[in-house]
């Protein structure tokens, strides 16, 4: 089995329960206040780890992020390539309302000060074959994916947040992309959920393209394959970790030699879990949880 180094982001969530998402010149009270862990490399690689993958993440904290080192502990996830640097770790502040729907402002802090040599010294301890997952949350996004072929590595990339770093990425060096609609639309010009994979692959014909489409589920295409799955009905209370749940178990399970249509179906089954805890992280099921999830869902 592959070895899995989740590189990206690591934040300090303030998660903010409200009514509704505030607007522009108004103030409101929060029904209530919590602080978790999260970033999306953290969220993926606990992901990872609880599908039963072989995975490490590497990413910068501050000197204020010893409690994601701790979690991190507490979850078993291997953070050795964790590097402590000068200044404030990450953070997100998070409204979610009462439909479990979020708005997030991102600060990257640490996260956008990794460096070249801190991606050599992560990658000197991997093989060729072992996989690469990246997100766009940290400043070195266009260097990991080109540093993953350098090292023979294979690149699976989330390139959320789109914006401009995303243009410098020579997608070429990507094998497993994961992205919603919006994400689609904006990398290739289309809507419809067909014509965003027909393009890609067009664009990039190794490429296997994983579209999540909210509440009509998921849409998988390679060159040789299309699957999709539909989403398991749940009280949703919190969507901020879906995303990169779904991601952690979709590749974990292929890490460890499920076929694609097997990993969508736990992966969807997963992210349905998460989706009705609160928090980020801490939200993510184990792959006994969704084992047996499956098993009253039949």
């Amino acid at each position: 089995m592959p070895k899995v180094i989740v590189f990206g982001s690591l934040n300090i969530d303030h998660v903010y329960s409200v009514q509704h998402f505030v607007r522009p010149g108004e103030t409101i009270h929060p029904l209530q206040y919590e602080s978790f862990p999260g970033g999306k490399g953290l969220n993926q690689c606990v992901a990872f780890e609880r599908s039963g993958a072989d995975t490490y993440l590497a990413g910068k904290i501050g000197s204020d992020g010893t409690m994601l080192l701790e979690f991190l502990e507490r979850a078993g996830v291997n953070s050795e390539f964790v590097i402590r640097s000068e200044g404030r770790t990450g953070c997100a502040t998070i409204q979610v309302d009462e439909n479990g729907q979020n708005s997030i402002i991102l600060y990257q802090g640490a996260n956008s000060q990794i460096t070249e040599e801190d991606m050599d010294q992560v990658f000197r301890s991997f093989s060729a074959g072992d996989i690469l997952v990246t997100q766009n949350e940290t400043n070195a996004t266009a260097r990991l994916l080109q540093k993953a072929r350098d090292y023979g590595l294979l690149a699976a990339f989330n390139p959320s947040p789109i914006d401009a770093e995303i243009d410098r990425c020579d997608l070429s060096n990507v094998t497993w992309l994961f992205i919603n609609e919006i994400e689609g639309e904006q990398l290739t010009g289309f809507r419809e959920p067909e014509k965003i994979t027909e393009k890609l692959l067009q664009d990039y014909p190794e490429m296997k393209i994983i579209l999540t489409l909210g509440k009509d589920g998921v849409l998988y295409q390679d060159k040789e394959h299309t699957y999709s799955h539909g989403v398991y009905p749940t009280q949703v209370v919190d969507t901020t970790a879906a995303g990169d749940t779904f991601t952690g178990f979709f590749l974990g399970s292929i890490a460890k030699g499920e076929p694609a249509d097997r990993a969508l179906k736990l992966a969807s089954a997963a992210s349905s879990l998460a989706v009705s805890k609160k928090g980020a992280a801490i939200s993510i099921p184990t792959i006994q949880e969704v084992t047996q999830y499956l098993l009253k869902s039949t």
